[in-house]
């Protein structure tokens, strides 16, 4: 990219045009124009909004900006192949981690459905409810049952004495 922007620099001084008055011209900062000129791409966040300030000053000072581009493209290529796998994975890490700790609205955030004591807590009344309420059913089924059985056997007693008192009555 130095070259590059060497490249870039070269052609804006025989144009004879300032880093203030391209930078007011293309309505970009002068230290980007700076930063292009020097080769300096880690002050860009933004790899695209680069690629597009590349083009737009490439355009501005008269050079073919899809070469240029190319050439751009063709650094950038070079530069990012050269990355290990260990750095794309820290950096993935890092924007994980930086992911985590941004504050969001309770409106919009995805929550994932977890199985956690506080959830339990919740539903311990709802728990305890149902509980009673099958213990009092029960409890009503058992008593419901002796009472039957119960009656039952004075049905059958009731008719066994009555069965004594026909009998002495013949």
């Amino acid at each position: 990219m130095k070259g590059l922007g060497e490249y870039l620099k070269e052609h804006r001084l025989s144009n004879g045009v300032g880093v203030e008055e391209a930078a007011s011209d293309l309505n970009i900062s002068k230290d980007d124009i700076e930063n292009i000129e020097s080769g300096n791409i880690r002050a860009f966040k933004d790899v695209l909004l680069l690629k597009k300030e590349v083009g737009d000053y490439a355009k501005y000072l008269g050079l073919d900006p899809d070469k240029v581009i190319d050439e751009f493209n063709d650094f950038l290529f070079e530069h990012t192949s050269k990355i290990s796998l260990e750095d794309i994975l820290e950096a993935k890490k890092k924007v994980e981690d930086d992911e985590k700790e941004k504050i969001h609205s309770p409106y919009t955030i995805e929550r994932k459905k977890k199985f956690n004591i506080d959830s339990i807590i919740k539903l311990k009344p709802l728990f305890i409810s149902l509980l009673v309420i099958i213990l009092l059913l029960l409890i009503l089924f058992v008593y419901m049952k002796v009472r039957k059985d119960d009656s039952n056997n004075r049905t059958i007693e009731l008719m066994e004495s009555r069965s004594d008192i026909y009998e002495f009555a013949q």
